[in-house]
């Protein structure tokens, strides 16, 4: 097969002859030649793939060459679309290969119409939010409709709409075979129609969910899989280590008692038992939030206060006498109880195991703000079980994203998801870095940890954006510093901007970045979500400014038990975990400036680190080859020259 993708890829191939503007570049056709080996062999590869390489082309022409029923995982919803619309039918096309594709998103985008009736029931006798409740008549009008019950098609919907948990189901409140909709599952659906197709585009909470949870009544997906591609490899250690852990909140117990009100209404049985268990559960979940004292933080086990503890000891009491409470309409056969007496009960098992003794090997918290607490349990190396999980199918993987290694070393990624064995290859950029970018390093910034850095990271920005006319990201590595700089930078400012300003927050971020795009010369302000995944080609993202180096927050108790660790096995906690883990978020960062061979424009990074540590070097030699200054004149210099260029 290693000749035909040369043939493929080769100037007067298919894909030369199907897809406009298409160019031969070396390090795919090598990429695709190397991962249709491993699928042959049935190989686990890790394969770095700069930003440019093409790597989506580059294992989908082996995948759809090698016949094979193959599964391919990505990071984001976004990557998703683009693989199912585009991607995949272009080179089914191309190559003539007709092919079943199925898109199977986590069951969040999938109306339930069970939790659709509990809605309209709560609505009906308990009100609910208005927005909620005057969203339902369109919804119940939607759901004669669809065919696929995938919520993305209901008009004027946006991603975190309120009424989206109330129509949705999440693996806790599913019913399952009990449902009595079951039949007519748009879930069960999709996932049957994802078992007949020959590719199947899934997220990595989904392919994680597969491996680790097994969900009765819904059918695997992986057992009949040939192979597995992971896309954005470099987030599934944190998502494994979701899986791997368990969380409660008191979001969530408050769900559940909405939830046995609603059921109790659906089946039209009144119970004060019930009536009264529910109000002590919820008064309970009140002493809860109450206890944890309001503030926003984390707080680690060690550190929760005494009336806390107190307060989730006696949230197990009540979710254990709710459970009784109700075990009598569960045992006259009605599902819908059963289920929410196996919720309780998951609930009061893991919150005595999170009041309890310590698990060896994990690490456990809180997170509370004024409305809510919510207490975690991860394990502190997901490295043996997820190599585990890799193992236990005897199918090829690829693991590939545009960062994965520190400078051409593997090791660290190889640590981190205990595929020490698995091969490994990088395979650069064939953008002209030198050329197309410049790596500006700004003097005189206030030292990254002290409360002026915000505004001298802003002080350093402006001279760039007047020479840019914005086009620029500014991305930053805290909510803190995003809340500070965007208040900075309207001071400067004043009322009337001189630019479009989007920031993280007031907007959602497909619309932020739609805004972005139409404006043409916006400056745009995020935090992580704005680190990856996003995709801005041409002279409107021009330039991307970094406040600092992305070293992973101190606070994290997960990081800090990882942390310490590695120390008690000999190793150093900073060189071994903190400095690989920053460098390869950093080259996500720097990766949103060019994405295409005509891109250009400047990468500011703000942290005086990068000049004055030894450790410095690493991260800009994980960097690409750019050309360096410390001169705002250059900088200015060489956008003008750039964009005047295109009478801009």
């Amino acid at each position: 097969m290693t000749s035909g993708c040369a043939d493929i890829f080769g100037s007067a191939g298919p894909l030369a002859r199907a897809l406009p503007g298409y160019a031969v570049r070396a390090e795919q056709v090598a990429m695709a030649e190397r991962v249709s080996a491993a699928l042959e062999g049935h190989e686990t590869l890790i394969v770095e793939a700069g930003t440019g390489t093409g790597k989506t082309f580059a294992y989908l022409v082996p995948v759809l060459l090698s016949g094979r029923r193959v599964i391919v995982s990505t990071g984001t919803r976004a990557l998703q679309d683009q693989l199912y619309h585009r991607d995949l039918p272009a080179v089914s096309g191309a190559l003539g290969r007709p092919v079943q594709v199925a898109l199977l998103k986590g069951r969040a985008n999938y109306l339930c119409r069970h939790r659709l009736e509990l809605a309209e029931q709560q609505a009906y006798a308990r009100g609910l939010r208005r927005e909620v409740a005057t969203a339902l008549p369109s919804v119940r009008a939607w759901s004669l409709l669809t065919r696929s019950g995938d919520v993305a098609e209901l008009p004027g919907l946006g991603e975190g709409d309120p009424v989206l948990p109330w129509i949705t189901s999440t693996r806790e409140n599913c019913l399952g075979i009990e449902c009595p909709h079951y039949d007519q599952c748009f879930v069960l659906s999709a996932r049957r129609e994802a078992q007949a197709a020959d590719v199947v585009v899934v997220n990595h909470h989904l392919l994680l969910a597969d491996l680790v949870l097994k969900e009765v009544g819904f059918g695997d997906l992986l057992p009949g899989a040939d192979a597995i591609v992971v896309d954005e490899a470099h987030q599934l250690p944190d998502v494994a280590a979701q899986f791997l852990g368990y969380s409660v909140s008191t979001r969530q117990v408050s769900a559940i008692a909405r939830d046995a009100a609603g059921e109790l209404m659906l089946v039209q049985q009144m119970s004060g038992g019930v009536d009264a268990a529910i109000a002590a559960l919820e008064a309970q979940v009140a002493a809860v939030v109450a206890a944890s004292g309001g503030s926003e933080g984390r707080i680690e086990h060690a550190a929760w206060p005494e009336r806390l503890i107190e307060a989730l000891n006696g949230l197990a009491a009540r979710t254990h006498d709710f459970a009784e409470v109700i075990a009598p309409l569960a045992a006259d056969g009605q599902g819908a109880f059963a289920r929410l007496a196996e919720r309780l009960q998951e609930v009061e098992t893991r919150l005595r195991a999170l009041i309890g003794e310590p698990e060896e090997g994990g690490v456990r918290w809180a997170e509370t703000n004024a409305r809510t607490v919510s207490c975690h349990y991860a394990p502190i190396d997901v490295a043996a079980q997820l190599a585990k999980l890799v193992e236990a199918r005897s199918c090829a993987w690829i693991l590939t994203s545009a960062t994965l290694a520190v400078g051409d070393d593997f090791a660290h990624y190889q640590r981190r998801t205990g595929l020490g064995q698995a091969d490994s290859v990088c395979y650069p950029s064939p953008f002209d870095f030198a050329t197309q970018a410049l790596l500006y390093l700004p003097r005189g910034l206030a030292d990254p940890g002290s409360p002026g850095h915000a505004s001298s990271v802003v002080a350093a920005t402006l001279p760039i954006l007047e020479a840019s006319g914005g086009r620029a990201f500014l991305l930053f590595t805290s909510h803190r510093a995003l809340r500070e700089a965007t208040e900075e930078l309207r001071r400067q400012w004043g009322d009337v901007p001189p630019l479009p300003l989007l920031v993280q927050g007031e907007a959602s971020r497909d619309h932020l970045l739609r805004s972005f795009r139409e404006a043409g010369n916006a400056v745009l302000l995020g935090t992580g979500s704005f680190w990856e995944g996003v995709d801005v080609k041409g002279a409107a993202l021009s330039v991307v400014v970094i406040d600092k180096l992305p070293f992973a927050a101190p606070d994290d108790p997960l990081l800090k038990a990882r942390l310490d660790a590695i120390r008690e096995q000999g190793g150093n906690p900073f060189f071994d975990e903190q400095v690989p883990q920053a460098i390869i978020a950093l080259k996500q960062g720097v990766g949103r400036l060019i994405r295409d061979s005509a891109d250009f424009g400047v990468v500011a990074i703000c942290d005086n680190r990068l000049v004055t540590k030894g450790y410095g070097r690493a991260f800009v030699k994980g960097l690409p080859p750019m050309r360096r200054t410390r001169e705002i004149a250059e900088v200015q210099s060489f956008l003008r020259e750039r964009l005047g260029a295109l009478g801009l």
